[in-house]
């Protein structure tokens, strides 16, 4: 006699929530559900994510030029945007390795 598998109440999602490279109110994380052809708010994560990790290649660039002489103020201006491009990043490698993961 073979045992079957306990059902679930909770519905069963096609798709997993896709991590986007924004975040909502108060700093929540946004999550988009579509389907395997995407659509047009997937194709705007798509080119935010290349956006950011363009802008955060191209401020690695300046803060390498500018570091050894750089005074203190523009320093911390520095720091901060460095901070927040590497919070981007991090962001969408968080999405992207959630995506390749499924395929796996």
């Amino acid at each position: 006699m073979r045992a079957e598998p306990e059902s679930t109440n909770a519905p069963e999602l096609p798709y997993q929530p896709r991590l986007l490279p924004w975040s909502g109110q108060q700093g929540k994380p946004c999550y988009l559900i579509t389907d395997a052809h995407g659509g047009p708010v997937s194709r705007l994560a798509d080119a935010t994510e290349s956006i950011q990790l363009g802008m955060g290649t191209e401020l690695l660039a300046h803060a390498r030029e500018l570091l050894p002489d750089t005074p203190l103020g523009e320093l911390r201006f520095l720091a901060e945007r460095l901070t927040e491009a590497l919070r981007d990043a991090l962001r969408v490698a968080e999405s992207r390795g959630q995506r390749l993961s499924r395929l796996n």
